[in-house]
């Protein structure tokens, strides 16, 4: 992080899983207290152990999340975790500002939804950051990131789903393919990468497999950063899949000694692919929906 970075009026948006607890860890580490907005819906109860400022509210409150922050002193905030995207869509009541919001909406689509959701947040004198401002240890460099590399097969399959996963995520879609001799087993929508992989073993009669998982084209690195974590290669391993492909410093590795270890054991291969100097990232909001 600068050196001219201020240390006050950071705060966290919290979704599930392990991301927002990173986030707090690196932040503390950097002498920065975050206050924390944790979604009900998804957030785990366990940040109230960590958080020493925490509110919960609602998907739908986006006025309340707002007044939250302003409360709070929150100049710029971290979006952490995920959220389940037909919840946001279907399974939450709205509060007058966000009903607004999604009925001005061109697309229902994630990628519409939260970047109207940073641009509202902005209007409110609060920027959002990119969400791996205190993580970067977590994303790799391009190469073999585990003691084996793919060999031939796994390399044309993962070769192949590339191509695939590449037009998915433009179409925000989803970001992950699953593959078998250059056919693709199973794309993700809205069920999640692990949930993914296992639809694909159902499917697969136990032919080989392996997983592609990519950003988006220009993948705005405030929201919706590609996770991979141990679950993902015990999602593979129950799957009978072989090898793994990310985006190079695009994607989280979530316990990342630990994800590695496992998979090695496994004889699983991880690929880091370094992503085409045309798809670079974004980390600023332009205030028009993606097309």
């Amino acid at each position: 992080m600068p050196e001219t970075q201020s240390t006050t009026g950071w705060g966290l948006i919290a979704g599930n899983g392990r991301f927002p607890f990173l986030v707090l860890e690196g932040a503390r580490s950097q002498g920065i207290e975050m206050a924390v907005i944790a979604l009900k819906e998804e957030a785990s109860p366990e940040l109230e152990k960590t958080a020493r400022r925490l509110h919960w509210v609602s998907l739908g409150e986006l006025s309340k999340a707002i007044s939250l922050l302003h409360q709070e002193g929150v100049i710029r905030a971290v979006m952490a975790g995920q959220v389940q995207h037909n919840k946001i869509f279907s399974a939450i009541r709205p509060d007058w500002k966000l009903a607004k919001l999604l009925f001005s909406l061109p697309r229902k689509n994630t990628d519409s939804l939260i970047g109207a959701v940073a641009k509202a947040f902005e209007e409110e004198g609060i920027e959002l950051v990119d969400s791996t401002i205190f993580l970067k240890p977590l994303l790799p460099q391009a190469g073999v990131l585990t003691r084996r590399a793919p060999d031939a097969r796994e390399s044309s399959d993962l070769a192949y789903g590339l191509k695939v996963a590449r037009h998915i995520a433009a179409m925000d879609i989803g970001q992950t393919v699953v593959v078998s001799d250059r056919a693709c087993v199973a794309v993700e929508a809205m069920e999640g990468t692990d949930e993914t992989i296992l639809r694909a073993a159902r499917h697969a009669q136990g032919k080989s497999l392996v997983v592609v998982k990519v950003s988006k084209p220009k993948q705005d690195m405030r929201f919706d950063v590609p996770v991979v974590g141990v679950p993902t290669v015990e999602a593979m391993k129950q799957a009978g899949a072989t090898a793994l492909s990310v985006d190079a410093e695009r994607t989280l590795l979530f316990d990342r000694e630990k994800l590695l270890a496992l998979a090695d054991a496994e004889g699983i291969a991880i690929h880091a692919v370094a992503v085409p100097a045309l798809e670079e990232p974004q980390t600023e909001f332009s205030g028009k929906n993606k097309e």
